[in-house]
């Protein structure tokens, strides 16, 4: 029969036997909570990564670029003066329509009427923040540049929900033969109602823009140009609710039902 202090022996082992495996199942607890935390880390910056990409703009360059952040915040235009310069040679689905006047206002605001096959959608351009961008819109809508071109892509993720147009080829890479400076300060957003501009990287806006008819988590990278107006938010919802085919991956591809600029013409 085993004595009192054997006894307590062994109740000190089987105590100190507890005691180790509680510390190795916290270990094997904290290192599975870190591997699990690192994995959705990668998926969640890789994915926001790739629907970023995809903003591509319409200068024929990879799109990649558009995933990292602007390496300085760019403010071009302030004093009316735009530097539009050729876009790069070789790509076969841009439209020359010239160039837009080098001096451009820098006050007000400019409506747009981009008239659709689901309806019509207002834009109201600031000649003030983005003076580059919105003497771009107006010079190309003058041209008729954008009418009877396709809305070539819709996304319908958490990250991002945008109807993107102004690529008359419906490839991505298409857009006019200029292009010009990226307007960031470093602090945008992009909540529901924005217009921007998409580009491939600062520096290459061009005529691709794209409408948030939900609030979008972007790096702030792409000019912000305008607003759309409250009926025209109802017609993106429309499009939205059809949604799209997902060639690029889930919730981002064409629109399901074919979307149209029939016209796009300057208000007041």
């Amino acid at each position: 029969m085993p004595t009192n202090k054997q006894r307590r022996q062994a109740a000190q082992r089987r105590l100190q036997r507890q005691i180790e495996r509680r510390a190795e199942l916290q270990r094997r607890r904290r290192r599975n909570l870190l591997v699990v935390t690192v994995v959705v880390a990668v998926l969640v910056v890789g994915g926001a990564a790739w629907l970023i990409a995809g903003l591509g703009g319409s200068n024929g360059k990879s799109s990649a670029a558009a995933s990292s952040p602007s390496a300085t915040p760019t403010v071009d235009g302030s004093d009316g003066s735009c530097d539009f310069t050729a876009a790069t040679a070789g790509n076969p689905n841009l439209k020359d329509v010239g160039t837009p006047p080098a001096q451009v206002p820098t006050s007000g605001l400019v409506n747009l009427a981009m008239n659709t096959n689901f309806g019509t959608i207002t834009l109201a351009l600031d000649q003030a923040k983005a003076p580059c961008a919105a003497a771009s819109f107006v010079y190309l809508t003058q041209q008729k540049f954008f009418d009877g071109t396709p809305c070539h892509r819709e996304t319908s993720s958490d990250a991002l929900k945008v109807l993107q147009c102004g690529d008359p080829s419906g490839t991505g890479s298409g857009g006019p033969t200029y292009e010009y400076p990226t307007q960031v300060t470093g602090s945008e957003t992009y909540p529901r109602g924005t217009v921007a501009m998409a580009n491939s990287g600062s520096g290459t806006d061009g005529s691709q823009f794209f409408l948030v008819y939900g609030d979008s988590q972007l790096p702030p990278n792409y000019t912000v140009v305008g607003t759309v107006d409250q009926a025209g938010l109802a017609v993106l919802d429309t499009i939205a609710a059809i949604g799209n085919n997902g060639a690029n991956g889930a919730g981002d591809g064409a629109p399901n039902q074919p979307v149209t600029i029939t016209s796009m013409t300057v208000g007041s």
